[in-house]
């Protein structure tokens, strides 16, 4: 793991999954609640991996120009912001248009029986 990544598991697991996780987090929670399209998501977490391998190698001493550790954290980041931003997504429109749609999942609405929507 330590090859891929760059650095320890613990370093992978404090540093990307909790700390940039929840900027990342926030980052999908902001982009639902202004009503932004998702593709805006993709720069964000870009940058967001940026910053934790940047993170990584300040704090730990990892590789700074892992490519690997590069990809394999954008992806976890990306993975989180992608789902704030849907369970944001569906939590205001179900809120906002109750009688419109009903919740499927934590992911997914459906248009009610009877409801124009159009």
């Amino acid at each position: 793991m330590e090859a891929i990544t760059g650095t320890s598991i613990g370093v992978t697991i404090g540093m990307t999954i909790i700390l940039m996780g929840f900027c990342g987090f926030m980052t999908g929670q902001a982009i639902a609640n202004t009503w932004r399209p998702a593709w805006q998501l993709v720069p964000y977490a870009l940058l967001l991996g940026c910053v934790d391998r940047f993170m990584v190698f300040a704090l730990f001493e990892g590789e700074l120009l892992s490519l690997s550790g590069y990809i394999f954290d954008t992806v976890i980041l990306f993975a989180i912001t992608f789902a704030a931003f849907r369970l944001t997504q569906v939590n205001k429109m179900l809120s906002q248009y109750p009688w419109l749609y009903e919740r499927v999942g934590p992911f997914a609405y459906r248009a009610r029986e009877g409801a124009d929507v159009r």
